[in-house]
């Protein structure tokens, strides 16, 4: 077997790493930190497909690599991430010494909530590896879209205003969150793909106009604008659906 048949497999062993690294993070409470390795592990996410195709060695044990990657760092991170969120008293509070003893750390029950994003992110890796509808498009919501929402809530509170601060730490809005993303990764909706067999405005103009919108929600909001994006993606792949019928 010749190296370059390893490379795609050590890219997504990147992936993995770097959502054991915010797995770490995330359970001390760093949420920031687990943020930025969750984005560096999309990141590798998205270029070992890219030489699987480049290089021509896709297969099954790649696409099996994959998914169990993914399922660590989109999502059982963005599950921990919820549960410290849903937390009145976060980890993230406590010192290192409290750590360690468990003392000062108060779990509230409902934070288990948070989890369930986890174990929808787990079934949706494993149901996607075997529907053959997901070809040149999703149905459902994209594992990592649903994560990039997750990631964005630390990210405001850190540069957010004090309207967003009071809904995002509140915590029948991120239970309510956690349940919905977690049904739109399961939900039987048909979501495009950005992939284009062509670059024309006729073909393509609903996903320009998406990508249109996205820049300037990014530019005017900045991490406010994520949920909003993907809120955006899923109603634009409804009235894609719906012009084609």
């Amino acid at each position: 077997m010749t190296i370059k048949k390893h490379i795609p497999n050590l890219i997504t062993l990147l992936n993995l790493f770097c959502g054991l690294i915010a797995t770490m993070f995330a359970v001390s409470g760093h949420l920031m930190f687990a943020v930025y390795f969750v984005l560096l592990g999309i990141f590798f996410d998205f270029f070992d497909g890219f030489f699987a195709r480049l290089l021509n060695v896709s297969g099954e044990l790649g696409k099996q690599l994959d998914s169990l990657a993914d399922v660590v760092t989109s999502g059982v991170v963005p599950g921990i991430i919820l549960f410290q969120l849903i937390q009145k008293e976060p980890f993230y509070t406590a010192s290192p010494g409290d750590l360690m003893d468990g003392s000062g750390i108060k779990i509230v029950p409902l934070a288990f909530v948070g989890l369930v994003f986890s174990l929808a992110s787990a079934y949706r890796l494993a149901k996607f590896n075997i529907d053959t509808r997901q070809t040149s498009s999703f149905i459902g919501l994209p594992t990592p879209a649903a994560t990039l929402v997750v990631l964005s809530l630390p990210l405001i509170l850190a540069t957010g205003n004090e309207w967003s601060h009071e809904i995002i730490t509140n915590k029948w809005f991120l239970v309510m969150l956690t349940l919905m993303l977690s049904y739109l990764m399961h939900a039987e909706i048909p979501l495009f793909a950005l992939k284009f067999k062509d670059y024309t405005w006729k073909n393509n103009k609903i996903k320009f106009t998406f990508l249109g919108l996205s820049v300037l929600l990014l530019v005017g909001l900045q991490f406010v604008a994520i949920p909003l994006i993907i809120i955006l993606y899923v109603l634009f792949s409804i009235l894609e659906n719906r012009s084609k019928k």
